[in-house]
């Protein structure tokens, strides 16, 4: 079977782990850290130590799931509009991103990104990580995108404790997941 991998941020990584592990076409999911500068631990990466991103590698099948629909998971439960985290996972590590392996997935990913970063604002604001504010648009209604999308440097699968956390701990969660039920329905 052809499968192709995608790397999500955002948030708390456990959460994004169980939000992509239950999704048709989804194959396998790890958490794990992206882009991270050296040995990466749980420990090093939450303490800022270690500089990267707490993230989500999910294999996925794109005969049955493509990226523009996964992104779209994503940002259901990660809001690209808050810098630096989402619930109580707030921090540099937590920034919400898209993190592409292959080169052929950059303008989908981009497009994907800039639609959002565009989406009710005046057209000036850029999501890729540059605010070009238009003088004569009401600063009011522009809203800027923190959300990342970069190409995939490195990807450290996290400590074994860390996989598939929710499915063995109850814990307080970010995202409704209920919610997520009803609305990813494909």
């Amino acid at each position: 079977m052809y499968t192709k991998k995608i790397y999500f941020s955002g948030g708390d990584f456990h959460e994004l782990q169980e939000v992509f592990s239950e999704l048709p076409g989804v194959v396998d999911t790890k958490t794990g850290y992206i882009n991270a500068k050296g040995n990466a631990d749980f420990e090093s990466v939450a303490n800022g130590s270690v500089k990267g991103y707490m993230g989500v590698e999910v294999t996925f099948n794109p005969k049955k799931m493509d990226l523009s629909k996964l992104m779209d998971v994503l940002f259901a439960v990660v809001n690209p509009y808050v810098p630096d985290g989402q619930g109580k996972a707030r921090g540099e590590m937590y920034r919400a991103g898209v993190f592409y392996k292959d080169a052929e997935d950059e303008p989908q990913v981009e497009l994907h990104l800039n639609f959002i970063a565009n989406r009710g604002k005046p057209p000036a604001v850029s999501c890729i990580g540059l605010t070009m504010n238009d003088p004569n648009s009401d600063p009011k209604l522009a809203r800027h995108c923190y959300a990342l999308a970069a190409p995939l440097k490195s990807f450290q699968a996290a400590e074994e404790e860390h996989q598939h956390y929710l499915k063995s701990h109850n814990e307080e969660t970010f995202i409704d997941f209920e919610k997520l039920r009803e609305y990813v329905k494909f």
